[in-house]
């Protein structure tokens, strides 16, 4: 289970089953690395001042009384209301909601003299009383400067009397796998804990958002250590512990933090606006299979495919097609799909980018000016063509596929709960054991494109698929609307011998 690492007083914290892959990496510069420290102490002794507990406090709604419920006009509903009324839980079974003050811990570190404390959105998401105890034991009122919930980041400030004691950030891109690093939160409520481990793996995504490049560590960190630093054996802040993988709860050996490198930009970026500003491309991406790769001609499944183009967006401007596939954006190079987003945001507003791009069997150069990524900016989903005078074939089994296609009727558009007014060609059938459905193609998604051609009829489909088996390709690309927006499928041709 991924766990959020503060501790909750009073509630139960839901869990997300993950699973989590073992990383590998190479074996480099093995004469630089530092050897184990005789021990921590000194170290720990230096930082345990700048690390803080941090505890909330939110109103929320409760119930009391039995879980019944009886539905309106049953012989039961008054009886027992007027039951509960004279037992001062009024309400249709006892579900009246009574207002309670839960609190939570969890623990966050300080990045100037002046009060400035880092930890977890997670931790003070909803609280309307937040306040931090010092390591001497002084507690003080927090204020919420900012938080940014698609990193997990939260920027506090408090009003100190003297200067604070603090840490500086360090280089999380320098740390390597098997690097020492250390610990410090408050887990469960326990106060300043300290414990040692090593950086197990890098770069992890644990489907906690978008910009997910989490540090794994061994480090022993639980629940109340969320918020809290991550430390490499310079005492430079690395990360801020975030999540746990655990089936019970309890450290099993396997945490994560979110790396320096975007934490400190986010804390930056808080403490100068009060929120993020990110930059933004405007398209809609998906991962380059090794199927797409050949069907458009790349040596290796690398880069992010364009499947939409938001209007009005710096993309759109600067010419960023559908079937797109962008290979390196100002001047870093982009390894995969997840890899673009981050590459995006942590660029600069208003800056011109060269972005290179792969269309036509050739990569190409474009120059956007990234333009800022506003909350309700959403990728603007691919729509089919507008429709052409009904041909003569209406339907057609595509063997080479696995699949059935037709043109889009009022009959379709029933069946399919498909919108008012849509056109096209739509996938009705699909063999179970065909490629197609290996991939997920389904009944009533919808055909846009075949190998960079855009389709409006079934007539279209069925020259497209002759076409490539002429040229004796080994796969046909297609733009296919899915109930999860468009998306370009490799599909392997099946040709019967």
């Amino acid at each position: 289970m991924l766990q959020a690492l503060y501790n909750p007083v009073r509630s139960k914290v839901s869990a997300a089953l993950v699973i989590v892959l073992l990383g590998v990496t190479s074996v480099s510069q093995i004469a630089n690395a530092r050897p184990a420290p005789e021990s921590f102490a000194d170290l720990a002794e230096k930082l345990l001042p700048s690390v803080v507990n941090i505890s909330t406090s939110q109103i929320v709604a409760d119930r009391q009384g039995p879980d019944f419920q009886f539905p309106p006009g049953s012989p039961f509903e008054d009886l027992f209301r007027d039951f509960m009324d004279r037992n001062g839980q009024g309400g249709q079974g006892g579900q009246t909601p009574q207002q309670r003050r839960a609190t939570a811990l969890g623990s966050g570190f300080i990045i100037s003299a002046d009060g400035y404390i880092v930890t977890n959105n997670h931790v003070i998401d909803g609280a309307d009383e937040i306040s931090v105890r010092l390591h001497d034991g002084e507690t003080l009122d927090a204020e919420l400067i900012g938080r940014d919930p698609k990193t997990d980041v939260a920027l506090l400030k408090v009003t100190p009397k003297d200067d604070l004691p603090f840490v500086k950030w360090g280089d999380s891109d320098k740390s390597r796998i098997g690097d020492w690093a250390m610990a410090i939160g408050n887990p469960f409520g326990l106060g300043g804990t300290v414990t040692a481990g090593i950086i197990s793996a890098r770069n992890r995504d644990i489907n906690q958002g978008p910009y997910d490049d989490f540090i794994q560590t061994d480090a022993s960190i639980n629940r109340g250590n969320s918020g809290g630093p991550l430390f490499n054996l310079d005492g430079d802040v690395i990360g801020i512990n975030s999540a746990i993988y655990s089936p019970s709860g309890g450290s099993v050996g396997i945490g994560f933090a979110i790396p320096s490198a975007i934490a400190q930009g986010v804390v930056d970026q808080l403490k100068e606006y009060g929120r993020t500003r990110r930059g933004w491309l405007g398209v809609h991406i998906q991962t380059v299979t090794e199927d797409i790769a050949d069907s458009v001609g790349l040596d290796s499944a690398s880069g992010a495919m364009v499947a939409g183009v938001s209007d009005e967006s710096p993309a759109k401007k600067a010419g960023i097609k559908q079937g797109d596939v962008i290979l390196k954006f100002d001047g870093k190079d982009v390894e995969s799909m997840r890899r673009l987003p981050r590459i995006v945001a942590e660029t600069k507003i208003g800056k011109d980018v060269d972005v290179v791009i792969w269309r036509d069997g050739k990569k190409q150069t474009v120059q956007v000016e990234l333009g800022e990524l506003e909350e309700e900016v959403i990728a603007a989903s691919a729509t089919p063509s507008d429709s052409q005078e009904a041909p003569a074939i209406a339907e057609a089994n595509i063997n080479e596929l696995g699949i059935k296609v037709a043109n889009v009727d009022d009959t379709l558009r029933k069946r399919y709960n498909l919108a008012e007014g849509t056109e096209g060609v739509i996938v009705t059938d699909v063999s179970g054991d065909s490629y197609a459905a290996e991939k997920g193609v389904r009944p009533g998604d919808i055909i846009i494109e075949a190998s960079h051609s855009s389709v409006s009829n079934v007539e279209d489909v069925t020259k497209a698929v002759k076409a490539a088996v002429d040229d004796d390709k080994r796969t046909i690309l297609m733009l296919i609307e899915t109930s999860a927006g468009p998306r370009y499928f490799g599909l392997t041709l099946s040709v019967a011998e």
